[in-house]
């Protein structure tokens, strides 16, 4: 049997992350945070180091000083674990490539040279905006038993959601026959029915593949597929044996603001769906030694609460708040992702009396009720302002504000004077 040491997994960075802006204009999609203290590229990398795959190359192409910075800071292996984390830019121009990625497969193709020099058997393509917890070694476990030249991780799908989604049509044996891109005639969708579950009689791909090295190769370079959804994998079931391996753990893409939004709000519930303190499975990211957080005479309720974190008199509600935020007197905060900070500033301890008039410090203002917003990392609340969610479906571009599925969004770094309100 292969051994694990002989797979490299391929982490997708996404493109420009347009549906995730504001929040991507000045990182990549990867490096956008989540849960107060992590990144979306950390669970796809705590995955394979939990799965025993440490071999791993993060393919980006807009915007990746960060999360080079995060990958190089935080992933180092001992010589116990003889692996690496490396990021693949799309701007190195070399002999064979001298442009951008143009989708998902075309970014594999263009470092099939640095996959051939990891020297590898098999090659597991992930994607870097996805919630799950998953043991990819069970996955490589079931593509050698079935001798697969191709594994699809593969769930149950709901009727309402096939539309978004790439769905399979699979026999008793595992092996898929047929494969649709997101399809939207519900005559091809009877086509495609794989369950008896009325509520969910579809499989879905998640966007995990795991292939042999030699059948990846030969399948991009051998046709100019530009994507695994729509063109290789419906291409390969005629060709090769391309199995669906079987998930039903918690899965979610984050790939709007809207999903990016709920998806973390859900994690501050009793009984969440996506465990964060699973012990066995840890979710790993960047060591910051910071100090524990703090609370003066404030009610926090259904609050994921990070460390480094300073929270006065406030009343905060159904909210995430990240490393290092200063929540000065006063605040009511519901319903609201706070990023929290890269770092403090000369502010950080002064009591808010003390505060000059004409300066914003990092942070939440006293006095400041915010519902229904993400506020990104640094930005500079000021006092006595007021923030309220728009209905849905509402996009408008402010001044130092966005609003995106009646999100209120405040860049990373903005600075909202006081005495602003952003309100239907």
């Amino acid at each position: 049997m292969p051994s694990l040491d002989q797979i490299l997994a391929v982490i997708l960075g996404g493109g420009k992350g347009q549906r995730l802006y504001p929040l991507t204009q000045q990182r990549s999609k990867p490096a956008v945070p989540i849960a107060g203290k992590y990144r979306l590229i950390d669970i796809p990398i705590s995955n394979c180091i939990n799965s025993g795959i440490y071999k791993i190359a993060v393919l980006t192409q807009y915007n990746s000083v960060s999360l080079h910075r995060h990958i190089s800071r935080t992933y180092n292996f001992d010589a116990f674990h003889t692996g690496w984390v490396q990021v693949w830019a799309a701007a190195e121009h070399t002999m064979s490539s001298d442009d951008w990625y143009q989708g998902t497969a075309d970014a594999v193709r263009k470092q099939l040279f640095e996959i051939r020099a990891a020297r590898v058997q098999y090659v597991l393509i992930l994607a870097g905006d996805h919630l799950y917890r998953m043991d990819y070694s069970a996955m490589a476990q079931f593509h050698w038993e079935k001798d697969a030249d191709i594994t699809v991780a593969v769930q149950p799908v709901a009727t309402q959601d096939a539309p978004r989604l790439g769905i399979l049509k699979r026999n008793p044996g595992f092996r898929i026959t047929d494969f649709a891109e997101k399809p939207k005639d519900p005559a091809r969708q009877a086509e495609l029915v794989s369950r008896s579950d009325p509520e969910k009689p579809f499989l879905g791909s998640m966007g995990i593949y795991l292939f042999k090295y030699e059948v990846l190769r030969t399948l991009l370079t051998e046709h100019e597929f530009d994507d695994f959804g729509n063109h290789v994998i419906p291409h390969a079931i005629g060709t090769h044996n391309v199995y669906g391996f079987d998930f039903e753990g918690y899965w979610e893409d984050i790939g709007t603001i809207r999903s990016f939004y709920d998806t973390n709000l859900l994690l501050t519930m009793p009984n969440a769906p996506f465990d964060l303190y699973d012990a066995d499975h840890p979710l790993y990211t960047h060591a910051r030694f910071l100090p524990g957080s703090t609370t003066e005479n404030s009610h926090l309720e259904h609050v994921m609460l990070a460390e480094g974190c300073c929270i006065m008199e406030s009343d905060i509600r159904h909210s995430i708040v990240g490393v290092r935020s200063q929540i000065r007197r006063g605040v009511k905060i519901e319903d609201t992702i706070i990023m929290g900070a890269d770092y403090y500033d000369e502010f950080q301890r002064l009591d808010p009396e003390e505060l000059p008039p004409d300066k914003n410090p990092i942070g939440i203002g006293s006095g400041s009720q915010i519902q229904g917003a993400i506020i990104d990392k640094n930005a500079r609340i000021g006092r006595n302002v007021t923030i309220r969610a728009f209905p849905r479906g509402t996009d408008l571009d402010g001044d130092n504000w966005v609003v995106r599925d009646g999100i209120v969004v405040i860049p990373k770094g903005a600075i909202l004077p006081p005495g602003t309100v952003i309100c239907p």
